[in-house]
């Protein structure tokens, strides 16, 4: 059987939050969580599972392949919240989004801070 994704857990300052930023985002209903997580999943069955560590928090990169509908409504989302967002992942090109590898993207911060990106075309 080939190896498949199955779960990760997200450091989070406020699980319940992180997951409630993640599913509006992703566009995906809340689901069944248990003990110290906070569950999401996704279309393709992945488990986001948010908890809140006893250590600092390191930023990660999480990068999201949606469609071109998708991206402008969480496009929409962002810039209505006021949330600071790039057109590139250090972080120079301010309030913009790229049309980089044939489509669009767009870098910004969850709740805990782990830099977060929407692209509309893989980068393979």
């Amino acid at each position: 059987m080939p190896a498949t994704f199955t779960h990760t857990i997200i450091a989070a300052k406020d699980r319940q939050e992180s997951a409630r930023f993640f599913r509006e985002l992703l566009e995906v209903p809340e689901a069944p969580s248990w003990g110290p997580f906070t569950n999401i999943q996704l279309n393709d069955g992945v488990l986001l599972q948010f908890a809140e560590p006893p250590v600092e928090i390191q930023m990660q990169h999480y990068a999201f392949l949606v469609d071109d509908d998708h991206f402008d409504r969480a496009y929409r989302r962002l810039r209505e919240r006021g949330i600071e967002h790039w057109a590139d992942p250090q972080m120079r090109r301010p309030g913009e989004t790229n049309t980089e590898h044939g489509g669009r993207g767009v870098y910004f911060k969850d709740p805990a801070g782990h830099a977060i990106e929407l692209l509309t075309r893989p980068y393979l």
